[in-house]
């Protein structure tokens, strides 16, 4: 099992830049493929962004393409998120998600992955 935990959130006008933090620790990060998800007010939960357990390769929403970057340090335990180019829309509280993955892979739905952290609180002001 590993136990996930998100900080970095906060609030950021239109156009500015964030960087989420997601440390894991209790099982080797690096057998984990690890997601971010956000939840919005009043909407169901999203994909934004996907990483396989190496970091060789990442996927994003088309909401967030060019605008964030998804990344990994195994050495460190740590899963990044950098935001920039932030829109009121991408208000959210966000999530951190990991699975333990044998084929480096990395997943885009929510059910894919088993371990989730308690989400941090993003908000982008117009």
């Amino acid at each position: 099992q590993v136990q996930l935990v998100e900080s970095g959130g906060g609030l950021v006008q239109a156009g500015g830049s964030l960087r989420l933090f997601c440390a894991a620790s209790g099982r080797t990060f690096s057998n984990y493929a690890m997601g971010w998800f956000r939840q919005g007010p009043g909407v169901d939960s999203e994909f934004v962004a996907a990483i396989t357990r190496s970091g060789g390769r990442t996927a994003y929403a088309d909401s967030v393409k060019g605008r964030f970057t998804i990344s990994r340090d195994n050495a460190k335990n740590t899963v990044y998120l950098q935001m920039n180019s932030l829109k009121p829309e991408d208000t959210a509280v966000y999530y951190c998600a990991a699975d333990q993955d044998y084929k480096g892979s990395y997943y885009s739905g929510r059910y894919d992955y088993a371990y989730w952290g308690q989400g941090t609180q993003v908000t982008g002001s117009s």
